[in-house]
């Protein structure tokens, strides 16, 4: 297969999708790479290593689509990328659709074959691929708020760990997956006071297990949640519905029962958000502020720290890259159960319930073949 690798053009996004050991990987199966030029250097990765490792190098991002049978990304398309795609193509990268109609509506009209990395569910429920940049997410979280805090960049002035004779910062955090926990667990390590609601009380059991003593566990509910903001300094928003949009569990409305200066941290915001008020943010432009309450809502936080999440993915993403390439999407995804449910669009169907469910558009059950 012909694999296409292009560089990530979506705001300060330095991530790569394929390392120089991943072209190595796909020559070694007998696959030709493209990889436009300078894709790898935000993550530390040259040109030369990319070529000493066997791929091609191609000057435009316009080469490496019109060439590669499979697309190989970390972001979504953005719309400079559309007329680019072309039908039958294979796109593997995050899409979260249910956050963008534009986004699903190209794809569709594109005829694209679009499998997202964030909806690839192994039999346990859990979501390889997003892992590990939930893990790097949930971490980062809790470092851009702490910084946020501080009062020159208008948060309340509070140390998150505090010191000896004045209490730490007290910390809310919104769900209790991936994020919440990594989250927790940094938030913790900084010493801060922190509450982590779930609506799984064996999630809570399990958290309560693992957590140090700074960390209490509660179910979460409107009541509870309207309780907790009252005096947080730093709230974490980590839920997730697989592929669908994430449930609104701050409004406007609840703003102004926070302290001025309050800091809140969507991690959601790829999905929709879990505050009402965030709206996608850049890592050129991470915040603004609402009824005194700073919001930072960047939508790819682990582009921040590329290097990092570069390797954190491509460890999890390459082998299904190369199932893919060895087998075809079609043989691939009915081999792998895994695989099938990352299908989101195929041949201008909606194969993703919560795609279909966000944006009110048909959904079809069954793999839509590329020859149909």
């Amino acid at each position: 297969m012909i694999i296409g690798v292009p560089k990530e053009i979506k705001n300060n996004e330095n991530r790569v999708a394929l390392t120089p050991a991943g072209v190595s990987e796909m020559k070694k199966n007998g696959h030709t790479v493209y990889v436009q030029a300078t894709a790898g250097l935000g993550s530390g990765f040259s040109d030369e290593e990319y070529a000493t490792a066997g791929a091609v190098v191609l000057a435009t991002i316009e080469e490496v689509y019109a060439i590669a049978e499979m697309i190989i990304k970390v972001k979504e398309p953005i719309a400079s990328e559309y007329d680019l795609i072309k039908k039958d193509q294979l796109l593997f990268t995050y899409f979260h659709f249910a956050s963008s109609e534009p986004l699903t509506h190209a794809m569709i009209e594109k005829g694209a074959v679009c499998l997202a990395y964030e909806t690839v569910e192994k039999t346990d429920r859990s979501l390889p691929l997003l892992v590990p940049m939930s893990e790097v997410a949930g971490r980062m979280a809790i470092q851009q708020g702490a910084k946020y805090l501080e009062k020159p960049l208008k948060g309340r002035g509070i140390l998150l760990g505090g010191v000896p004779g004045v209490p730490p910062a007290k910390v809310l955090i919104l769900g209790g997956g991936i994020v919440g926990t990594q989250a927790a667990k940094m938030a913790a390590g900084l010493g801060a006071q922190v509450t982590i609601m779930d609506l799984s009380l064996p999630r809570l059991r399990y958290l309560d297990d693992i957590m140090p003593a700074n960390v209490s566990t509660q179910m979460s509910n409107h009541y509870n949640i309207v309780k907790a903001i009252t005096d947080a300094d730093l709230i974490v928003g980590a839920v997730l519905i697989p592929g669908a949009k994430a449930p609104h569990l701050i409004t406007r409305d609840m703003l102004k029962l926070m302290r001025p200066g309050t800091v809140v941290v969507d991690v959601a915001v790829d999905q929709g958000g879990c505050i009402e008020t965030c709206t996608p943010t850049t890592h050129e432009n991470p915040t603004f502020i609402i009824d005194d309450i700073v919001h930072y809502c960047v939508a790819n936080m682990p582009g921040a720290v590329p290097y990092t999440s570069t390797l954190a993915l491509t460890n999890a993403t390459l082998p299904y890259a190369v199932q893919l390439a060895n087998k075809g999407w079609e043989k691939a995804c009915a081999e792998n159960e895994e695989l099938k449910k990352g299908l989101n669009v195929a041949n201008g169907k909606i194969l993703y319930k919560g795609v279909a469910e966000a944006w009110n558009l048909p959904f079809n059950e069954e793999i839509v073949s590329a020859k149909a």
